[in-house]
């Protein structure tokens, strides 16, 4: 386990057992098999990116790699799952609310969680199979898999729908 350097303040890890304190620059260096990180942006950097060591890289956090770092993971074959699509999971529970609201018809929690389960690992596969389709990488897939969507939806609503 790591603690960020300061997090004492804000509540963190400190003094929990088989902890070691790191230096918050340290930890995206850090030898891991897969980063998350999960809470600001422009923390992969072409500062450190060459450096990273992990593998995966599933972006927690809204915007956590540069468009320059992102070139250099590519480079490195580091698999990016990128922020549209790895933390999503939060916005779409939201669009199953106003869904149930409107229907006046609320699911089990079960049920949630399976149309969760169900649509993130749709999505997954999907921007996986355009990435592969397109020779882009999986956040450029993203992209043009969402940009579609808005598209399909305003043909299919009219423009004063």
């Amino acid at each position: 386990m790591l603690r960020v350097e300061g997090s004492i303040k804000r509540g963190g890890l400190f003094g929990f057992p088989g902890t070691a304190e790191t230096a918050s620059a340290e930890l995206s260096v850090t030898d891991c098999d897969i980063l998350i990180p999960a809470a600001v942006e422009n923390q992969i950097t072409s500062r450190n990116a060459d450096r990273l060591k992990a593998q995966i890289l599933c972006e927690g956090a809204n915007g956590p790699t540069t468009a320059e770092a992102d070139d250099i993971l590519a480079d490195k074959r580091v698999f990016v799952i990128p922020d549209i699509l790895a933390n999503s999971g939060g916005v779409t529970v939201s669009y199953f609310e106003w869904v149930q609201d409107r229907q006046g018809y609320f699911w089990p929690e079960s049920e949630v969680n399976n149309q969760l389960d169900h649509t993130m690992r749709t999505s997954f596969a999907e921007v996986l199979q355009a990435a592969k389709t397109h020779d882009v990488s999986d956040r450029i897939a993203a992209y043009m898999l969402a940009i579609d969507r808005v598209a399909y939806t305003l043909r299919q609503r009219g423009i004063y729908a």
